[in-house]
């Protein structure tokens, strides 16, 4: 057939010289909108036609939070270990290793402390994108450094969870990391040292029973999954048909779960707002 045959067509070139349309030039959000990337990261990672919230991870909310993106990381080089000798399809560690080298992540959470409109604020960010931003040890044992950081110097806290819960790789290794991050908040809370949680898309399970809603202020981005098992799983349990918008930050906000929803372009300043508010500091520009 003539039409498989480049040369009879006229077509010289090779198909190692053509030039595809780079990868990533365009995003198409949820809702079918398609926005340009540089103008999506321009504008907080937020599809402007719909307000769509995309999931991004610890770069990219320390670049909006703190100053100039000048921060130091804590425990940057902490990796977990295969205690139980767990295997599914893969090995633990394998599996941990797959995630490091795709991520370019040691595990599911970054803490770093830093300037945040001139004031220091310590901050643990998880990534969804490694093993689903699920809680094991290290991120247990990350978000306890941190908080113990910001106890010592008495520096206001934050964690933004992002999580699918506590990691199964680990069993009750991952359970026990709800109570150790809770009593470290408790902690704070003690010293009357703020602590900050933000609620992103999705936050479940073990986060969500744990530090996630343990905030002296517990906020949320527009359109976020809040909740312990996900709206299939409770109505599969309970056999109900679930309200309009059930478990997003909305529904959690009218039922009095959340604070405030703040858009992503408006996160800083509401931090810092609510920051000099409590400890009675003139409003920073």
């Amino acid at each position: 057939m003539s039409w498989f045959k480049r040369k009879e067509k006229g077509i010289t070139t090779t198909t190692s010289e053509k030039k595809d349309t780079p990868k990533g030039l365009w995003y198409k959000s949820p809702t079918g909108k398609i926005i340009d990337t540089d103008e999506l990261e321009a504008n907080f990672y937020v599809s402007p036609e719909d307000d769509y919230h995309v999931r991004i991870g610890s770069n990219e909310y320390f670049e909006m939070l703190f100053d100039e993106n000048k921060f130091k990381e804590f425990d940057a080089n902490l990796t977990s270990k295969d205690p139980l000798n767990f295997e599914d399809t893969k090995k633990y560690p394998d599996r941990l290793k797959a995630a490091q080298e795709k991520t370019k992540l040691k595990d599911a959470v970054r803490t770093a402390v830093g300037k945040s409109k001139g004031r220091d604020l310590v901050v643990a960010c998880m990534d969804f994108a490694f093993i689903g931003g699920s809680m094991g040890s290290v991120v247990g044992e990350k978000i306890t450094r941190a908080a113990d950081y910001a106890l010592k110097n008495e520096i206001p806290f934050m964690i933004i969870s992002k999580s699918g819960g506590a990691r199964m790789m680990e069993a009750a290794l991952s359970l026990m990391q709800l109570a150790k991050t809770s009593v470290k908040l408790a902690q704070l809370a003690d010293a009357g040292i703020p602590y900050i949680s933000l609620c992103t898309d999705p936050t479940t399970g073990g986060t969500t029973a744990s530090f996630a809603m343990l905030g002296d202020i517990n906020i949320s981005e527009p359109g976020a999954l809040i909740g312990f098992a996900g709206p299939r799983v409770v109505k599969d349990t309970t056999g109900q048909d679930l309200p309009d918008g059930f478990q997003t930050s909305e529904f959690l906000l009218e039922h009095g779960f959340l604070d405030f929803i703040t858009h992503r372009k408006h996160l800083k300043d509401k931090v810092n707002l609510y920051l000099d508010l409590i400890t009675n500091q003139p409003v920073r520009k």
